[in-house]
């Protein structure tokens, strides 16, 4: 199988590399950037492609990695009558295969969506990472891309596109929302006089251990602090400390999901009190 990619960004170069040293043959890539195009295709080891009839032609599946709300229109640009038996394959996160792929059964196409659960930060550099991630996959060539992926060696799991919003927004408060909460520690160190470098360097071991013991035994069983043991006075102290606009709103609101999980985990603990600090 032939692997073409429409679309050069950082998805685009991370997977064409990753699934090229991993002997998956890769066709090459073809962008509305000539420039891009020929990037990705020097950095892989592949062609690069004028149009993307051309890149369609050589390849039986197709990836189309350009932003999300570009999905859909791309696709809807290329010429149809070329489709039949190709694989056509986005990697959204929130958007399913029939979302973006209307009436793709009718061209004689199959439409996938294979999400990994990683950050590409870099379209350079982020693929030596991938063999670590998850990937998350719907459409009518689910178990297909799944076999390969597990030949990878990439853990795998096949969702349904129904609930793709609900899962992307559980991906996005474990990595993107993660990113705002660290802000906030960092602003509110840099208010008690750290500069932006010492609070980081000062958090690092508070939270990578606390992540450790989150992925060793659950964020339930791991957490700590005045909110798990109903330390009223000290998170009374945190309130009044921490009064400006969207700093005190990410604080109150996700000190309530520690009042949640507290609750589960001591059930003879009364946090009547604490829940009222939050009301």
């Amino acid at each position: 199988m032939k692997i073409g990619f429409i679309g050069a960004g950082k998805v685009g170069f991370s997977l064409g590399k990753y699934f090229a040293e991993n002997g998956l043959e890769i066709s090459g890539y073809f962008s509305r950037s000539e420039s891009s195009a020929r990037e990705a295709a020097a950095f892989t080891g592949t062609d690069f492609f004028m149009s993307a009839e051309k890149l369609i032609l050589v390849s039986d599946a197709v990836f189309l990695t350009v932003p999300d709300d570009e999905i859909k229109n791309t696709y809807l640009s290329l010429p149809m009558e070329q489709l039949r038996e190709k694989k056509i394959c986005h990697c959204s996160g929130v958007l399913s295969a029939e979302e973006v792929f209307p009436d793709i059964a009718k061209y004689g196409a199959k439409g996938s969506s294979i999400h990994p659960l990683f950050p590409i930060s870099s379209k350079t550099e982020a693929y030596k990472e991938l063999g670590n991630a998850f990937f998350c996959i719907e459409g009518e060539c689910a178990e297909e891309w799944k076999k390969i992926l597990s030949d990878m060696g990439n853990p795998t799991r096949i969702i349904s596109g129904d609930i793709k919003g609900r899962y992307h927004a559980a991906c996005s408060v474990a990595s993107n929302l993660m990113c705002g909460i660290m802000k906030e520690s960092v602003e509110i160190l840099e208010q008690c006089g750290f500069s932006e470098k010492e609070a980081l360097t000062s958090l690092e071991p508070l939270v990578m251990s606390n992540i450790r013991r989150i992925f060793s035994v659950g964020p339930t069983a791991a957490l700590t602090g005045p909110v798990e043991r109903n330390d009223i006075s000290t998170v009374k102290k945190h309130i009044a400390s921490i009064s400006d606009g969207t700093n005190s709103d990410i604080y109150k609101a996700v000190s309530k999901k520690l009042i949640e999980m507290s609750w589960k985990r001591h059930s003879k603990f009364d946090y009547t009190e604490m829940e009222k600090l939050f009301i």
